[in-house]
C-alpha cells in the first residue's frame, strides 16, 4: 500500500533506507515496487545517564541528532553529558551496521533522492534525526514515508523533509502497531536476510 502511495518516485534515481529494525521489511517492499536500490538507516535512542530508558534525543546513521531541550533544561544536563551519550550509542550504530552489512559498505547517497521507510511513526524524533542524517550525507532530496502516524507529526516532518508520505492517520492514533494484522518484533537476522536479497534493480545484486 505505502509502494502504490509512492508512485511517482518509480523509474527515478531514488535510493529507499529502512530504519532498522521495523522499517526493513516496508522498505524492502517499497524498494521492490519501485526498482530501487535498498540499505539500513540505524538510529539509536540517547539515553538520560542516569535513567537509561528515558530518551533525551535520538541519533541517527551518519551523525544527525536530535535531542529534547525541554528535558535536558529540566534534568539540568550539560554537553558533556550529551556527548558522551552520542559518542557511546555511535560505536553501537557502527557496531550494528558491520553486522547488518556484512560487510559491504553503505550506498553513496550523494545528490540522490533518498526514501526513509519506517514501519510507523510516533514521536518522530527517530525520523526527524534519521532526516538530518542524510542530509549531512549528502542526499539531494528527503522523502519520508510511513504506513502510519499522527497528522500532527507527519505535518512537523514536512519541515524537515521535501516530501512526507503517510499511508494513515487515525484519529484515535495510539501505536503504530493498531494498523497491523502482523506486527511481531523484527529480528536481525530477519534484517540481514532482507537486505541480502536483491532488490528489483539493486546495483550490489
Amino acid at each position: 500500500m505505502l509502494a502504490r502511495d509512492l508512485h511517482r518516485y518509480q523509474g527515478r534515481d531514488v535510493e529507499v533506507l529502512g530504519l532498522a529494525r521495523g522499517g526493513v521489511p516496508v522498505g524492502w517492499e517499497v524498494a521492490a515496487a519501485l526498482g530501487a536500490p535498498l540499505d539500513v538507516c540505524l538510529v539509536r535512542k540517547l539515553g538520560v545517564p542516569q535513567y537509561p530508558e528515558l530518551a533525551m534525543g535520538a541519533l541517527a546513521t551518519g551523525g544527525g541528532v536530535v535531542l529534547n531541550d525541554d528535558l535536558l533544561r529540566s534534568l539540568g544536563l550539560g554537553d558533556e553529558e550529551v556527548q558522551a551519550a552520542v559518542e557511546r550509542e555511535t560505536v553501537e550504530l557502527h557496531r550494528r551496521e558491520q553486522a547488518y552489512r556484512g560487510g559491504r559498505g553503505p550506498l553513496d547517497i550523494s545528490g540522490k533522492t533518498v526514501i526513509l521507510v519506517d514501519d510507523g511513526i510516533a514521536t518522530g524524533a527517530s525520523m526527524t534525526a534519521a532526516v538530518r542524517s542524510v542530509r549531512q550525507a549528502g542526499a539531494g532530496a528527503v522523502v519520508v514515508a510511513v504506513p502510519v502516524g499522527p497528522t500532527s507529526v507527519c505535518r512537523r516532518l514536512a519541515q524537515e523533509a521535501d516530501d512526507v508520505v503517510c499511508g494513515s492517520s487515525p484519529p484515535d492514533f495510539r501505536a503504530v502497531g493498531q494498523v497491523y494484522a502482523d506486527f511481531h518484533q523484527v529480528s536481525d537476522d530477519e534484517v540481514r536476510e532482507l537486505l541480502a536479497t536483491p532488490t528489483v534493480s539493486d546495483p550490489r545484486g
